[in-house]
């Protein structure tokens, strides 16, 4: 089957989603995910899915991010990192725990044990940002709590990567020029990002102006190219680089494409005047319609064709899924709403938003898994499906929770 033709199947998906999301009064998230996993399972669509689709969704994650950093106040999301640090910590530790007891008690095998509970640590920020988005929440501190948790969490779980992939695949020791290696890159890549959003967007000043080539350039001059017209184009220029060079550091691309948007300010659109046309605003809505409408949703669609239904695994599998399901669930909420109100000192209503956000599992939940599964084999099939149905169950219950909590929810 073409490629395009498989793009066009996925786009039917959105437009059923996004109806059958209008009639239920239900997130669209949630269908996205439903039908992808429906359309797999029908054989529609293909269970590896071609290149061009996987880096078509990649790209739809990275400008869902952006537009979400692109919106969000950076003095909001700086001053919320202080508050947010237990909720990434604690909110990281107990889901680990949980799902390395459970798969120990399940399999009795240390390594599989730990590749599990990494599997079942980092959480889908993107997942959560879009329901919350829906719901009209994108804006408030639980929002900007959530997000600002998952970065550090990000941080923190490509830590764990480097350091108990090499142990349970045997193939090197922990050392703590590892860990560090990974510690710099993180402190670099946010020392960078400063460093475009401080000086090369504004005119540079000081020694920074004394730099040739760098000194008299400015970002804000690509924005205002033309008559404006480019400015969309410069925008999301800016996003993928930063993406990609988020990736060259070892974080995902989307965490990369929020920071991107982070650090461009609205002040930064102030030209072309005798035109009347605000150009912020103009750029705004143009991404938001690019990655909430057609091609967004193309990575929450792809990413319900990770369950894949095989009866007799599936059915074998099914009571060890729930069980480590409700204990995950359980534990990440009390986990990150309770660090929320006694660490970062959040209401209780923005503390159990938070707690309901954080329990997507994020990409890093599956690359784990390929690489525990795939890659080396030390998990067996019956773990891989038991990780793949409490991953997708908790994805399912992001939309779902965040629209019943928001009944309760008041904005602190």
């Amino acid at each position: 089957m073409h490629d395009l033709t498989l793009l066009v199947i996925v786009w039917i998906g959105v437009f059923a989603a996004s109806y059958a999301a209008h009639h239920t009064r239900l997130t669209p998230v949630l269908w996205y995910l439903f039908f992808g996993a429906a359309m797999v399972n029908l054989g529609w669509l293909p269970q590896v899915m071609p290149v061009f689709i996987t880096d078509f969704s990649e790209l739809g994650i990275i400008l869902i991010m952006f537009a979400l950093g692109f919106e969000e106040n950076t003095g909001n999301f700086l001053n919320s990192i202080k508050r947010s640090w237990g909720i990434a910590l604690f909110g990281a530790i107990v889901p680990f725990a949980v799902a390395y007891a459970a798969a120990l008690y399940f399999w009795g095998d240390n390594n599989m044990a730990l590749l599990c509970g990494l599997a079942m640590t980092a959480t889908a920020v993107s997942l959560t940002m879009v329901s919350l988005k829906t719901e009209g929440l994108s804006n408030t501190p639980a929002a900007t709590g959530i997000m600002t948790s998952a970065v550090l969490d990000d941080i923190a779980s490509l830590a764990l990567v480097a350091i108990l992939v090499p142990m349970a695949t045997g193939e090197a020791s922990v050392s703590m020029a590892g860990i560090g290696l990974v510690m710099g890159k993180a402190v670099l890549f946010f020392l960078f990002v400063t460093f475009i959003g401080g000086w090369l967007f504004p005119a540079s000043s000081g020694w920074i102006a004394r730099i040739p080539i760098i000194g008299p350039f400015s970002l804000r001059q690509l924005l205002a190219m033309g008559r404006g017209e480019y400015t969309v184009l410069a925008l999301l220029t800016v996003a993928l680089l930063v993406a990609i060079l988020a990736h060259e550091f070892g974080f995902h691309p989307a965490v990369g494409a929020y920071m991107a948007g982070l650090v461009i300010k609205r002040e930064y659109f102030i030209f072309h005047e005798q035109r009347n046309i605000d150009f912020y605003e103009q750029a705004k809505q143009i991404i938001d319609n690019v990655a909430f409408s057609w091609i967004g949703p193309v990575f929450f669609v792809t990413l319900g064709t990770k369950l894949v239904f095989e009866s007799a695994v599936f059915f074998a599998v099914l009571p060890l899924g729930l069980l480590l399901f409700a204990g995950l669930f359980v534990g990440q909420v009390l986990s990150a709403a309770l660090a929320a109100r006694y660490t970062g000192h959040f209401d209780w209503p923005a503390s159990w938003m938070i707690g309901f956000g954080m329990l997507g599992r994020a990409e890093l939940a599956f690359v784990v898994m390929d690489i525990a599964y795939v890659q080396h084999q030390i998990i067996s099939i019956e773990a891989f499906y038991t990780l793949m149905l409490s991953a997708f169950l908790l994805n399912m219950s992001v939309p779902l929770s965040i629209r019943w909590w928001k009944q309760r929810f008041s904005v602190s």
